[in-house]
């Protein structure tokens, strides 16, 4: 009996160590709280493109928009903790929402766990072509001369472009009233049409209305000119000293997530991120690959979320 125990066990033990040896084994999904044509879609999709080769399974990107990114961020955070459901993981989602918004369904600090960090990105202040201002202080000087006529979109009440446009506002001393949408890719239209006055909306979505003659960017929110627009000053430059607001993302898993795993993605998401043609791919996006241990990615949330948290407490932001 002891020896058939000892087998039994042996044999379980086996499996057990075998399953883990062979993840990932089936099909991973990155959910991408927000709605298709912004930078984080973008990015999600490079990534898990180059990831299904690397882990020779398919990796399924799955849009689930709403609440300001807490739809698709809760979905992961309630998923079982093995691997297979990444959140695409963004400033508001991670850093943002828990300050903003009551009786929130997760914790992010608590619930999710960062993987790595994918990439840093440049917001651009742009405007429609009928509006007239061509610069940030003309722009400044239009929103003082007449308080609360001009209009602001962003991707969502909460997001890191909604926040980026309460720091400007609260910076230049104006007031803009707030349109929020449901993802880049609708507040752009508003914006293009004229409906909307300005967006401070990630480079990647913003970036082919702008060369394609639709949108006028009048300045980028980092501390330094993008190569994506080399002629577009940072907003500091234009007027609004010490302004500087940058939107990121990356990789997130529920907690628990056993920490083999956790390495495992994040090795081969930062080998990904080493690869020229990527650097390039993103750098074209007006983003900068990233990478790091998952303990950087999740230093880096931790003082975003002091500093965004801080301006929704000063500002008194709410979101309805």
């Amino acid at each position: 009996m002891l020896r058939f125990l000892f087998l039994l066990f042996f044999v379980f033990s086996c499996a057990a160590t075998n399953a883990q040896e062979k993840y990932p084994f089936k099909s991973l999904r990155i959910i991408v709280p927000f709605a298709p044509g912004g930078s984080t879609d973008i990015f999600a999709r490079l990534v898990a493109e180059r990831l299904a080769a690397a882990f020779a399974q398919p990796v399924v990107v799955e849009n689930r928009a709403g609440a300001s990114g807490n739809i698709g961020a809760e979905a992961v955070a309630k998923s079982p903790p093995d691997g297979y459901t990444l959140l695409m993981a963004t400033t508001g989602v991670m850093a943002i929402n828990n300050a903003l918004f009551k009786n929130m369904a997760y914790d992010a600090a608590k619930d999710l766990e960062p993987v790595i960090f994918i990439a840093s990105i440049t917001n651009v202040l742009a405007v429609p072509l009928d509006l007239p201002a061509k610069t940030v202080a003309e722009l400044v000087a239009l929103a003082k001369r007449d308080p609360g006529k001009l209009t602001f979109a962003s991707s969502g009440a909460g997001s890191s472009t909604h926040l980026s446009a309460e720091l400007f506002k609260s910076m230049a001393g104006i007031d803009v009233v707030h349109i929020p949408f449901k993802g880049s890719g609708q507040a752009l239209i508003d914006v293009v049409a004229g409906r909307v006055s300005m967006i401070f909306d990630n480079m990647p979505s913003a970036l082919p209305h702008i060369k394609g003659g639709k949108l006028r960017a009048l300045g980028v929110t980092g501390s330094k000119r993008s190569g994506a627009l080399p002629d577009v000053p940072t907003i500091a430059e234009a007027g609004v000293a010490g302004y500087e607001s940058l939107s990121w993302s990356g990789f997130a898993v529920p907690a628990g997530t056993p920490r083999d795993i956790v390495q495992r993605l994040n090795r081969e998401t930062a080998m990904i991120l080493l690869a020229p043609d990527m650097r390039q791919k993103l750098a074209e996006q007006g983003a900068d690959a990233i990478g790091g241990p998952p303990e950087a990615f999740a230093e880096h949330v931790r003082r975003e979320r002091e500093k965004w948290g801080r301006l929704v407490r000063e500002r008194e932001i709410v979101v309805n």
